[in-house]
């Protein structure tokens, strides 16, 4: 059969939240992003220190996600507590899930809570409001007084 009359399958919310996670422990940021609308928005309101506010776009999305994952010294071990809500718009749903970690230096684990809302418009993502539990990653990494510098104004994010 010819490749273009392939119909192409267009994945669910929640099944775009499944490859979402296996991108997380596999710390891929080629496979998070593709999971991504060419023009998607992926925001971080939490206050944290050393990311943006938002990437924009499945490139830097892609580029920031790489930067990011390189220099954070953790990995992720486990997605767990996941409770999953359907919202009254089929193509949003709302995350609540706990992420574990290990601190690669040490050994020493920890775990952040975390908030998606995901809007997935014809398979892909095109909006993610991420609110990560930034005090207890900020805390488990050492980084408190950045924290602090950023609250007294003199440090922008």
């Amino acid at each position: 059969m010819d490749p273009s009359q392939i119909e192409k399958v267009q994945l669910s919310p929640s099944e775009v939240l499944a490859r979402y996670h296996r991108a997380m422990l596999d710390k891929s940021a080629d496979d998070l992003a593709d999971l991504y609308s060419v023009d998607a928005i992926h925001e971080f309101p939490m206050l944290f220190p050393g990311m943006p506010e938002s990437y924009h776009g499945r490139e830097e999305i892609r580029a920031g996600y790489r930067a990011a994952w390189a220099a954070l010294p953790a990995r992720v071990e486990e997605i767990g507590d996941v409770v999953l809500h359907q919202t009254a718009d089929p193509e949003v749903i709302i995350v609540e899930q706990r992420v574990g970690c290990v601190l690669t230096a040490t050994g020493r684990p920890f775990a952040a809570n975390n908030l998606l809302v995901i809007r997935v418009h014809d398979g892909l993502i095109t909006h993610v409001r991420d609110y990560l539990d930034a005090l207890t990653l900020n805390q488990a990494l050492n980084r408190l007084p950045a924290v602090l510098t950023l609250l007294a104004g003199d440090d922008a994010r």
